[in-house]
């Protein structure tokens, strides 16, 4: 089949595709639907006349044959791909490497630069940095923006952009709410579902190069010939746009199915099994990213089973991979039990910096230790990690959450971009390479100019799964695409992120995309509001969703609610000044003197650092109590108002996605005072004071809170 006609087929799928299934979720921001106005598109159409590509690579095939089916969706009219347009103007030419009319000099290797003279120019000095600038060139024309005077160059801040699957061989996903998993092991190498190529094209659309796809309590079993096979097939779906794959590692895999009678990290036989491992993986999928490991932490096997290191641990596996391009991403979320008897003072808060902090320098150049946002996991609000800025020598990756494991699950409707934001921009007050130019923010420390980093990172964990809109609630793809962007470029801002991915997705017109994204930037708090106000923290069960703030039960004191939130009599909030656990301690000193003080902490901050008197009053003019008892309240009123503006946005949202959206925003409110009553009827028993005005008391009583979470729990 030719060129020409093959173009002609992609095309008429796409349009068989879109129209039968409008508008379900399942095309993401990708909607490359016709451009309703006939000026704009008939401009647009002007400086699209054609498609040159210079160059034959895999990747660029790609970007070639995704603009050309944008501009048949957008145009309404097929673009030709040709090989040169000789003295032709008004077309698009991609090319990477010397550009004339360009200066390459200002583009990193998957930077872009998009000009447009006589043509448009999407250049760069990598086949995958055209296929972004391609997207790019894309979303211009989606959100109808101009494209005559291009002149946008555009470089990724963070060189490993990754998404992490929390994926079960079994077809399951820890900590998944969009249904099972996208990887169909069973059926994999042999039949490989279409549905991984759009994937792999919604993540290069928002610069995202790497996917671990498994779970990072891994199974052995990923490592097994037959699972490597498996993985190389996912891997020949992402080749072709510019993403990598990488695997969560079982660290006793040498005994597991090595038949070792040991996996010390610096036994001589295991770190041949490891080496010998990395060779048989390499010779299958040869762009092999690398491993991710979950060692030591929550009962999973690791180096300190055998009286070493993590650092000792994470060397052997980068010694491993030495003679390949890969790289080993450790992760930090480690802590022991905290609370018992022979640990009565310890504090989780601290575990990570205690492990990792004295290690700084003697890890591997290819190991990457990846920090968690915050210092316990991946709470509504948490402040940053005290490890951000305080291992100059080792590189840092950030891992957020982008599944709702904290946050609602599903039902809720919660936009991330201002918690990512929040933590990124957050100053450690470190002294740096990068600090002179402004803040030591932690987003310089992630990537890499704070400390000057050879390698950077960032990871989210996904929320995808089968389910056909992908995310389960189809406002969460806001996550995912914010996840992307940010990784991308972290100074953008959580409102040009929600604004693009509302025209994109959703709509166009005016006024709806005023509302929804005025929607999107009010969710996060809305939701801290009535469900962790003023720094309270993990008040739920097992499956961290019913309120269950009484819970005290465990085979742990720091897996259950009242270890955290240290409510009695006198006030509310876990002391970590040094009346306390001196958590403060691991931050800088800049740092500990605004939040040691209970006068200036923020007050979003507040309970995670004082135990504060129920009757104390705050820079609001209100005691605690009253405090807590106006945002809970006004958090779930605030859900009722999040559902009169979603009513008011039905006529220019898709009707399908306008009833999903209402049911799940009903649910939300409902829960919200769920939660709502759980914690005030709890803590009313310590406080020993009324509801104040104008709030009308919960209707239920603390036992009638109980048994409904009962029941939740037979579910």
């Amino acid at each position: 089949m030719n060129a020409g006609k093959r173009s002609g087929l992609l095309a008429l799928i796409y349009l068989l595709t879109i129209s039968a299934y409008a508008d379900d979720g399942y095309r993401l921001w990708l909607k490359y639907d016709l451009i309703k106005d006939v000026a704009k598109r008939e401009a647009y159409a002007r400086s699209a006349q054609f498609i040159v590509v210079s160059g034959n690579s895999l990747v660029l095939k790609t970007a070639a044959d995704e603009l050309q089916t944008g501009l048949q969706g957008l145009l309404g009219k097929t673009i030709p791909i040709i090989a040169s347009a000789g003295n032709r103007t008004g077309g698009i030419v991609l090319a990477f490497n010397k550009t004339p009319g360009t200066n390459n000099q200002l583009v990193n290797d998957e930077g872009y630069q998009i000009t447009s003279k006589s043509n448009i120019i999407v250049s760069s000095k990598t086949d995958a940095g055209v296929l972004y600038g391609v997207f790019a060139l894309l979303r211009q024309l989606q959100t109808t923006q101009p494209i005559d005077r291009l002149s946008l160059t555009s470089n990724p801040k963070i060189r490993y952009r990754l998404l992490n699957h929390w994926d079960n061989t079994n077809g399951t996903i820890e900590r998944g709410y969009a249904g099972g998993s996208l990887w169909k092991w069973f059926e994999l190498p042999a039949t490989v579902d279409p549905r991984y190529r759009v994937y792999a094209r919604a993540n290069a659309s928002l610069g995202i190069n790497g996917t671990v796809v498994n779970n990072v309590n891994a199974s052995a079993r990923f490592l097994t010939g037959e699972y490597i096979e498996k993985v190389a097939a996912l891997a020949n779906v992402f080749r072709p746009y510019g993403i990598r794959i990488y695997l969560s590692v079982y660290f006793p895999a040498p005994k597991v199915i090595g038949g070792l009678k040991t996996a010390d990290p610096l036994d001589p036989e295991v770190r041949k099994w490891w080496a010998d491992k990395a060779k048989e993986i390499y010779t299958v999928i040869p762009d092999f990213g690398g491993f991710l490991v979950k060692a030591n932490s929550e009962g999973e096997p690791g180096p300190q089973d055998y009286g070493r290191n993590h650092a000792d641990g994470a060397n052997m596996l980068a010694e491993a991979l030495a003679p390949y391009d890969g790289v080993v991403m450790w992760r930090a979320f480690v802590y022991k039990a905290a609370g018992t008897p022979d640990r009565p003072k310890a504090d989780r808060f601290k575990a990570a910096y205690e492990e990792f902090k004295h290690l700084d320098g003697k890890f591997n150049k290819k190991v990457i230790v990846q920090v968690k946002n915050g210092p316990i996991d991946f709470q509504p609000r948490e402040p940053f990690s005290p490890l951000f800025g305080n291992m100059p020598q080792t590189p840092l990756s950030i891992e957020f959450q982008i599944t709702q494991e904290y946050l609602g699950h599903a039902t809720h409707w919660v936009y991330e971009a201002p918690l990512f934001k929040e933590c990124l921009d957050s100053d450690t007050y470190v002294t740096g390479k990068g600090s002179p130019s402004g803040a030591a923010t932690v987003a310089k420390v992630v990537d890499g100019s704070l400390h000057g980093y050879g390698l950077t990172a960032i990871a989210g964990v996904a929320n995808t799964g089968a389910n056909r809109n992908w995310t389960g609630n189809p406002m969460a793809q806001a996550n995912w695409y914010a996840f992307g962007r940010l990784a991308w470029d972290h100074t953008l801002t959580s409102e040009t992120i929600a604004r693009e991915w509302v025209n994109m997705t959703l709509t166009k017109e005016i006024q709806t995309v005023k509302t929804i994204t005025d929607l999107m930037l009010k969710s996060r708090e809305i939701f801290v509001n009535y469900n962790t106000p003023l720094g309270l923290s993990t008040p739920w069960t097992g499956e961290h969703f019913a309120p269950e703030p009484w819970q005290n039960q465990s085979s742990r004191p720091d897996w259950t609610a009242i270890y955290y939130h240290r409510a009695d009599s006198v006030g509310l909030g876990f002391d970590r000044t040094t009346t306390g656990s001196n958590a403060l301690e691991q931050y800088r000193p800049e740092v500990q003197q605004r939040w040691s003080n209970p006068e200036t902490c923020p007050l979003p901050y507040l309970l995670w650092f004082h135990h504060v008197p129920w009757t104390k009053k705050l820079s609001t003019g209100r005691t605690l109590w009253n405090e807590l008892c106006t945002r809970f309240y006004t958090g779930a009123d605030s859900v009722g108002w999040m559902q009169q503006q979603w009513a008011q946005v039905k006529p220019a949202i898709d009707p399908e996605i306008f009833a999903d959206v209402t049911g799940r925003l009903e649910t939300q409110h409902k829960e919200a005072i769920w939660w709502r009553d759980a914690w005030l009827l709890y803590l009313q028993q310590y406080s020993r004071q009324p509801i104040p005005a104008p709030f009308k008391k919960p209707e239920r009583t603390l036992d009638d809170v109980k048994r409904s979470v009962d029941i939740y729990h037979l579910r």
